[in-house]
């Protein structure tokens, strides 16, 4: 077996919480931590990690054309989850590298309940109530009057491994009418989930409550702004655990100065990591999380695997499971 350079990059948990990942990794030869800022150049970030040919990534930074130009051999980017919107695709097949992915399924149940938790917390002001508690004004408590999510009509947009998760258990957990906008997805396979088929004005126009969960793609770029938050709603709530593009921040910080947006809940933003003078904080009606919606113990070990397994694989010159580009020299019969 041959000794292999690893780098983890961005990964504020792999390694961390399950050190049996790091030691597994070490058997295959030298580990490393790097940490970068989303912006950083293709050229800088390919000179930073010159002689390293696997890679374990986070959602940040991106791995584009212009670092595969400047990259050395790189046999295996390893996607610490199930996107691969930071990595382009076509440069790395023409590199020569495999980009594998987390199993969707292995995040399904803690993205959706994280999706869902957020969502409780900001229509109940539970943060802002347990504040109070801390500043010992119990007696404020009718100022933290909410709503319920039972009973509500439910729009979720992406019905995959999240958004079908996220309809089940609003669906049979709080009887909610959920209706999903997917064009992906055929209306026999959206109502196995409890849901309806319906088209993105229905979903904006007659929802009480909005779930983000799909993916992020050149198509749906910003696809919630200005004109659409107008169309939901007085009143709305939108929870988002999906990608912070998939909405105009703008949009969303105008419909909460209007009242239109009654709160909003996010786990991700459009540039990560998020500072103090983000203006969502600027409102007492959103909760915003630093992308944790994978962050349970069962998805992290079984992610941290997945990912271990994949360099292992690489290393024998394996394909790896869920390889969203598969094409590399480096593979038994490849080209």
């Amino acid at each position: 077996m041959l000794k292999h350079k690893i780098a983890i990059v961005n990964s504020s948990s792999f390694g961390k919480i399950f050190p049996k990942h790091t030691d597994r990794l070490k058997a295959l030869g030298e580990v490393d931590y790097f940490r970068f800022e989303q912006t950083v150049s293709g050229k800088e970030l390919a000179a930073a990690l010159q002689g390293y040919d696997m890679i374990i990534a986070s959602v940040t930074p991106f791995f584009n054309q212009e670092f595969f130009e400047y990259k050395d051999d790189l046999k295996l980017i390893s996607r610490h989850g199930i996107g691969y919107n930071n990595v382009d695709l076509a440069a790395a097949k023409a590199h020569g590298t495999i980009v594998a992915l987390v199993p969707a399924l292995v995040e399904r149940d803690a993205v959706a309940g994280n999706n869902i938790t957020n969502l409780l917390n900001v229509m109940r002001k539970t943060s802002q109530a347990q504040q109070r508690v801390k500043e010992d004004k119990w007696e404020d408590r009718a100022q933290f009057i909410g709503h319920t999510l039972y009973n509500k009509i439910v729009g979720v947009i992406g019905l995959g491994n999240t958004g079908s998760c996220v309809a089940e258990t609003v669906r049979n957990g709080f009887r909610c009418r959920v209706l999903a906008y997917d064009p992906y997805r055929s209306r026999a396979e959206i109502e196995q989930f409890g849901a309806e088929k319906v088209d993105f004005n229905t979903v904006l126009t007659q929802s009480d409550v909005l779930c983000l969960c799909a993916n992020l793609t050149e198509e749906n770029y910003h696809f919630i702004g200005k004109a659409e938050v107008a169309k939901m709603k007085n009143n709305v709530y939108i929870s988002n655990s999906a990608r912070g593009a998939l909405i105009s921040e703008e949009a969303i910080v105008e419909g909460l100065s209007s009242g239109k947006i009654a709160g909003f809940a996010t786990d991700v933003l459009e540039v990560e990591p998020g500072r103090s003078d983000h203006p969502y904080l600027a409102f007492d009606n959103v909760v915003v999380t630093p992308h944790t919606s994978a962050y349970t113990m069962e998805c992290l070990e079984a992610m941290g695997e997945k990912c271990v397994e994949d360099c292992e694989n690489v290393s024998l010159r394996k394909l790896p499971v869920r390889s969203v580009q598969a094409e590399s020299s480096w593979i038994k019969g490849g080209g």
